[in-house]
């Protein structure tokens, strides 16, 4: 099953999981989307992620059939690329995305025909499914991928998993941080998404400069929820439109904000880097026109200067926990905090190389 966009009711939550029970099949969701499934959940096969990686399209080999609910950009998905193994099941893809005109929204035309085509949203064919299935029950068909046990780290740089490692500690009941933007990724594994209010999804267009208003808006919708609503930004996202937190302070919207900071457009870097070596041109000149350096810019200041409590850079892995509580303090009693964590560029790369290429 690859659920993509979905309602954030229980009730349609809880037939998506009661669907792929009944079926025995395993899931993949899309960081794209909100929180569609339980990435805890046994048939939850690998952590939601922005693109496919090798490990997802392998799994995607395997299948004896496909259930698309209403995956975006399902022939993205499924088009057999480079060394990629071939995706041969047949399909199931429930979405109304072909009544919109745009190409960007079409099946591939390299891909063989849908087997069954529905004309309804995922949720809506989700439930007419179960009920069409009837009672039962079966586990899921696959393993879930293995991951990695995770530890607070002493030294190195700090990365999210070791923000995600301090919140789970800082926040009484992890269950109630909601994840309001997101342009770098999540380890769902550290804090899973278990309910429809755990992750609220990206810009879906790939905008920088959507991220701050994007996570003052849903920290609006949040305020009387008991939630504790959590952006974490890229530091190019955050400079294209961080005024907005001004918003947030002025009509006393809860906010924590992380930045994920390597002081760097990096993804327009690796894209450089990309068309330099097709040219046969020095890669090491990838930086120029994206690096943010020299002077660095004190992102901590420009919340500041708008009212918010600015925390950082934080660059020691070791000093992450104490940042994090710190601003888990200033937002449960209403304040709106900016947490800066300083990275280091050349670990996109190796992030870029598996898969998980980072905004």
């Amino acid at each position: 099953m690859l659920v993509g966009r979905g309602s954030l009711s229980m009730e349609s939550w809880n037939t998506r999981v009661k669907l792929a029970e009944r079926l025995g099949a395993c899931v993949m969701t899309d960081l794209k989307t909100a929180a569609v499934f339980p990435t805890d959940h046994p048939a939850h096969v690998a952590p939601p992620s922005n693109r496919m990686n090798s490990a997802n399209r392998a799994i995607l080999a395997e299948a004896d059939v496909i259930l698309s609910l209403d995956w975006i950009d399902l022939g993205g998905t499924v088009a057999a690329t480079g060394a990629h193994p071939t995706v041969s099941a047949p399909i199931i893809h429930a979405s109304l995305d072909q009544t919109l005109h745009n190409g960007a929204h079409m099946v591939y035309q390299a891909l063989p025909p849908i087997d069954v085509n529905m004309a309804a949203c995922g949720d809506a064919a989700a439930a007419d499914l179960l009920e069409a299935l009837g009672e039962g029950r079966r586990d899921p068909w696959r393993a879930r991928l293995p991951t990695k046990a995770r530890q607070p780290r002493a030294d190195g740089k700090p990365t999210l998993t070791d923000v995600a490692l301090a919140l789970r500690e800082s926040v009484k009941d992890p269950d109630r941080i909601s994840i309001t933007s997101n342009t770098r990724g999540w380890p769902s594994d550290v804090l899973p998404f278990r309910d429809p209010l755990a992750y609220l999804g990206k810009d879906g267009g790939g905008g920088l400069g959507s991220g701050p208003g994007i996570s003052v808006g849903a920290a609006l919708a949040l305020h009387d929820r008991g939630r504790l609503p959590v952006a974490t930004l890229g530091d190019g996202d955050f400079l294209m439109g961080g005024q907005a937190i001004w918003t947030a302070v002025r009509h006393r919207i809860p906010l924590l904000l992380i930045i994920n900071n390597n002081r760097s457009y990096f993804n327009d870097e690796l894209h450089q880097e990309t068309v330099a070596r097709r040219r046969n041109r020095p890669t090491e000149n990838r930086w120029i026109g994206q690096r943010m350096s020299d002077p660095e810019v004190s992102l901590a200041k420009l919340a500041e200067s708008q009212g918010a409590t600015g925390i950082g850079p934080i660059t020691r892995a070791a000093d992450v926990m104490a940042a994090v509580k710190r601003g888990v303090e200033i937002v449960e009693n209403g304040g709106v905090c900016l947490i800066d964590f300083h990275i280091d560029p050349d670990e996109e790369r190796g992030a870029a190389s598996t898969g998980a290429r980072r905004t």
